[in-house]
This record gives structure tokens, C-alpha cells and sequence, in this order.
């Protein structure tokens, strides 16, 4: 029996589970820190329904407060703006990828 455990990169981790999301990240941040969502929710000062509604993609936060959650829990500021950009693409079924990192480096 191996103990050895096997890393996965974003791509095999998107292959499994599907495209990173605003919602996703929350949903896994929350589970990685074994919080429920009232937990997580009163820690963000939001109800549990939106919570819920936001790990679920129901609903896209603007920038701003993506950024607030952002720093509530210590997730990139840089992964939560990209990750809300690519959702508003996605959710427009626009073939682009948001990059956020390449776009600070041109300006």
C-alpha cells in the first residue's frame, strides 16, 4: 500500500470537478476549514441563502464585495477578481479566458 499522495494541478482538478468558480472557491474554502454554511455565513455577514445562492453560481458578487470576501478569508484578491470575470464570460457563453495577471502586466 502507497502513502503517497498525488498532487493535482488546476487543469486535472477542472477535469474532475469541473471549471474553478467564484462559488466553487467559496464552497471549498468553506469545507476546507469544516465550517457549515451558517458558520461561514455569519463569518461574511451574510444570510446562509446567500451564501448558498453564491456557491451555487445563482448569483455573481460585484468586484467590490468579492473583494471584501476575499479578504474575510484570506483568499488572492487577484484569483476572486479573475474568477468573477471569467463567471460574468462564462455566463454570457463568451469564448474567452480571463487573466487576470496578464492584464496588469500590459498596463
Amino acid at each position: 500500500m502507497s502513502t503517497k499522495t498525488k498532487r493535482l494541478g488546476l487543469v486535472e482538478i477542472e477535469k474532475q470537478f469541473g471549471p474553478l468558480t467564484f462559488g466553487r472557491l467559496l464552497k471549498s474554502h468553506r469545507l476546507g476549514e469544516e465550517l457549515t454554511q451558517v458558520e461561514m455565513a455569519k463569518q461574511l455577514k451574510m444570510s446562509k441563502q446567500s451564501l448558498n445562492d453564491l456557491e451555487h453560481g445563482r448569483k455573481i458578487p460585484s468586484i467590490r464585495r468579492a473583494i471584501e470576501i476575499a479578504r474575510k478569508i484570506e483568499v488572492l484578491e487577484e484569483l476572486v477578481v479573475q474568477l468573477i470575470l471569467q463567471d460574468h464570460v462564462r455566463r454570457e457563453k463568451l469564448n474567452f479566458t480571463v487573466s487576470v495577471s496578464k492584464a496588469l502586466k500590459a498596463s
